[in-house]
């Protein structure tokens, strides 16, 4: 890893900042967990830590497309501040199409540097880095969340029988039977891709151009979505591996008529039991 690489970088504001005046007589305002400032006299901070507040490290790929809003590595999308850490070398194709061949060392020494800086949970903006799931996880002995297909057995297990989940991938023939087991799935889930699109695979994956057409994109992902529920009569609900494909879910959702999980989805209830809400 080089000593060049940057150091995380925290998105310090929240989107939703929460009531700060008590709602009754005699309330009182809650301390939020983490909080670094002592609240009354004669408090104890406590350190140990070079960054406070965000508790979530994400590691990133390298790579320099668009991030519109909704995109995981748009810091804006969260309600809550991160941390990120690019993996240098760690790109798209490598990733996808190429296995993570040889980066697993990079993406254990990102993790480790992110736990250092104060987080206390990680996770990836990649569904394939499923493939390091144990290995990271005991590496850094923190929860670990590699993938968004993490949620494929829970969302199966709230589907009335006769329904399965179906899965939309940003490479169908690149996500093997080794990334769905490492991520619990069945090997016999319905899985559709967007490499015949027009635009999302050959923007992000491909790494064609920077700028990304959203309007195209959002189609290969309703072409994709419409794909799947026509092979599959089925699919009772949609599970989307790709961490850029969140800002398309609502109009999926609306397309088909089927609940849709995405990354989003996992990490906002991942973030709650790191931040339990105060009541």
């Amino acid at each position: 890893m080089s000593k060049a690489d940057p150091a995380p970088v925290s998105a310090t504001t929240p989107t939703r900042p929460g009531p700060t005046t008590p709602t009754r007589p005699g309330a009182t305002t809650p301390t939020r967990p983490g909080a670094t400032t002592p609240t009354r006299p004669g408090a104890i901070a406590k350190g140990g830590k070079a960054l406070y507040g965000a508790p979530l490290g994400i590691l990133m790929l390298e790579a320099r497309f668009a991030r519109v809003h909704g995109d995981m590595g748009n810091a804006a999308t969260w309600p809550f501040p991160v941390l990120y850490r690019v993996v240098k070398g760690a790109s798209p194709e490598r990733v996808v199409l190429n296995g993570a061949v040889g980066l697993l060392p990079d993406f254990l020494a990102a993790a480790e540097e992110l736990v250092a800086h104060g987080a206390e949970a990680l996770t990836t903006n990649c569904g394939f880095l499923s493939l390091f799931q144990r290995e990271l996880a005991a590496q850094v002995r923190v929860p670990v969340a590699t993938s968004s297909l993490i949620q494929v057995p829970w969302v199966q297990g709230t589907l009335p029988p006769g329904k399965r989940v179906g899965v939309i991938t940003v490479s169908a023939t690149s996500l093997t039977p080794r990334h769905l087991k490492a991520a619990g799935v069945s090997p016999d889930t319905p899985i559709v891709g967007t490499e015949t699109g027009r635009e999302f695979f050959r923007v992000l994956i491909l790494g064609e151009k920077d700028d990304l057409d959203v309007d195209l994109a959002a189609q290969d992902i309703l072409d994709a979505g419409r794909t799947l529920v026509a092979k599959h009569d089925d699919i009772g609900a949609i599970v989307l591996e790709c961490t850029n494909m969140p800002p398309y879910a609502a109009t999926l959702r609306e397309a088909l008529g089927l609940p849709v999980f995405d990354i989003y989805s996992l990490i906002t209830w991942f973030h709650a039991g790191l931040r339990p809400r105060v009541f």
